[in-house]
């Protein structure tokens, strides 16, 4: 039975805060709230959580997981960033988009594409995931929750909790969050390249 967590979305409780970052420490999964739609989390470090997160959403390990960061300069830290690339990160964070990157050697190898060593990174903006990473110190290992056969993100907390109740640690409740993923932008080559349309309409590739 997973634990049920209210953070207020603008002004998120501390002490809520530690709790959750504190099951996150123990290798637990969780739901929590972004800028675009509800995801699932874990600690990097951790191999059976990120097992059971993947089992979760039913995805191999050819599907780009997301570092979800606090700023740029942690995105140094686990992407291959070129100065072009910096200035569309800069201009497009924190918001609903992901970007994918060559990954460093900062990143577990599990936690990249098998073949083409690549990384998902994203920089939210929500006070509750800005609360969480503070307190965490590092990134959250992440993926958008989207259950096997549907197209569109969970949006309702007490929802995700029905659904997911034995199979998740944590869901927080920030409220409703969006019905849209992000956009995905790839980074891998000289000329970024749109690979999902979501949230993010800003993004100058049109």
């Amino acid at each position: 039975m997973s634990q049920y967590l209210e953070i207020h979305p603008d002004n998120p409780q501390m002490r809520l805060v530690k709790q959750a970052v504190e099951i996150i420490d123990r290798g637990g999964v969780i739901a929590y709230p972004t800028d675009s739609s509800y995801a699932l989390g874990c600690h990097i470090g951790d191999k059976k959580a990120l097992e059971r997160l993947r089992r979760i959403r039913k995805i191999d390990e050819k599907h780009n997981l997301t570092l979800v960061c606090s700023d740029l300069s942690e995105i140094a830290t686990y992407a291959k960033i070129n100065n072009s690339h910096y200035r569309m990160l800069k201009s497009l964070t924190p918001g609903p988009y992901t970007f994918i990157l060559k990954a460093t050697h900062e990143v577990p190898r599990r936690l990249m594409h098998p073949k083409r060593r690549t990384i998902g990174i994203r920089v939210v903006d929500h006070p509750v995931v800005h609360a969480m990473l503070e307190e965490l110190g590092q990134p959250i290992m992440s993926t958008t929750l989207i259950l096997p056969g549907e197209d569109m993100p969970m949006t309702e907390a007490d929802e995700i909790r029905d659904a997911l109740q034995n199979e998740l640690d944590l869901v927080i409740d920030s409220g409703h969050c969006g019905i849209e993923p992000t956009t995905v932008i790839g980074l891998t080559e000289d000329a970024p390249v749109l690979m999902r349309l979501g949230m993010g309409r800003d993004h100058g590739l049109d």
